[in-house]
């Protein structure tokens, strides 16, 4: 008995303490070193061996014009005035990312999307593709099976299709040909970019910094701080991983309500509060009912003719509306069970949160994307 009271206590003592418990992020999550980024690739290739569910030519000639163009550079010549009908064959875009240091030889991952009106690429290879960058040189080479994670089925007039067909990828389907020099800072100093602009953030990140490099570091605005770094390449190095594995408090992020009018979906953080105010509200929902009226002629009438005529019935209701007070300061739970109680929807949230925020009650940034 003495034991299990032991345990009770411990554990009451442990949840007492969780909430004083902040937890830390690492320099390297909330920034990053300018200069050190990745670079985007793109290419235009064809995609072959497709079982039928390629291009229909006929709609998309610039997939039969790349392929004479291909036949022509390995030596076939095709008589003018050929028509393809190619089935097993699709245009496709292909994209990559570059990650910065990467050296000629190494492998990346590859996107393959189709361009024209392919069903699938399912099964497909892609052909050598040259991959350029934004100065239209050519930084890798990609060919290989393209993985596409979905299914699709059709029978009798009837299909079913899982997931999106016309994009694959191709792990390490790509080859770095040309290297993209990155330099790692200038002279004596590297710079930290964050990845939000946030002054308190900034001023903890020079403090930790200085904290352990003395004076080493200062804020240039409320993204970038400059830190002076060893010259030797080898030493940077170093002192950026330690650097980057110093561990802050970021700031508290300021109160914000994101509304997606396509979805629906409300997000709010949990630094969201109200002030004193009321809230009403009702719905009101219309129901049109059209159902078709046959009229017919007389048994005996020598003219006439059977007519289908639609009547409509439309009917207005509208729900009792609920008045609901939100007191001062709600917290993040208290705006939820109080806009769930008056029976909010998703959709009636949106427009509750904008009347809130235009009559001045609520205390956050509402952005709508």
């Amino acid at each position: 008995m003495k034991i299990r009271n032991t345990i009770i206590f411990s554990l009451l003592a442990l949840n007492m303490l969780l909430p004083g418990i902040s937890l830390a992020d690492r320099i390297k999550d909330l920034a990053s070193i300018q200069g050190v980024r990745n670079n985007q690739l793109i290419g235009y290739g064809l995609v072959v061996g497709l079982d039928g569910s390629g291009d229909m030519t006929t709609q998309t000639p610039f997939t039969v014009q790349s392929v004479i163009n291909m036949l022509g550079q390995l030596g076939v010549n095709l008589p003018p005035g050929t028509n393809l009908q190619l089935r097993n064959v699709a245009a496709v875009m292909v994209t990559a990312t570059m990650p910065a240091f990467a050296k000629p030889g190494q492998h990346i991952d590859i996107t393959v999307s189709s361009m024209g009106n392919a069903k699938s690429l399912r099964g497909g290879t892609l052909l050598l593709t040259p991959l350029k960058g934004a100065d239209n040189q050519v930084y890798a080479m990609a060919q290989g099976n393209i993985l596409v994670g979905g299914i699709g089925a059709a029978a009798g007039g009837s299909s079913v299709q899982v997931n999106h067909l016309s994009v694959g990828r191709v792990t390490s389907g790509g080859i770095v040909e040309r290297e993209i020099p990155t330099t790692v800072g200038q002279g004596d100093f590297i710079n930290l970019e964050l990845n939000t602009t946030d002054f308190t953030t900034v001023n903890r990140i020079v403090d930790a910094i200085n904290g352990l490099y003395p004076t080493a570091a200062s804020a240039v605005d409320g993204r970038v701080v400059q830190v002076k770094a060893p010259v030797d390449n080898s030493q940077r190095i170093m002192f950026i991983s330690q650097i980057e594995s110093l561990d802050i408090k970021p700031a508290r992020a300021s109160a914000k309500v994101i509304v997606n009018s396509r979805t629906g979906s409300v997000v709010m953080n949990q630094a969201v509060t109200l002030e004193s105010s009321a809230v009403a509200h009702g719905n009101l929902s219309i129901i049109i009912n059209t159902e078709p009226v046959i009229s017919q002629p007389g048994p005996f009438a020598q003219r006439g003719e059977t007519v289908v005529t639609q009547r409509s019935q439309v009917e207005i209701r509208t729900d009792e509306g609920n008045l609901m007070l939100l007191p001062n300061g709600a917290d993040l739970g208290e705006v939820v069970k109080a806009l769930t109680a008056i029976g909010a929807t998703t959709q009636d949230l949106l427009s509750i949160l904008q009347a809130l925020k235009a009559a001045g009650s609520l205390r956050a940034d509402l952005e709508i994307i």
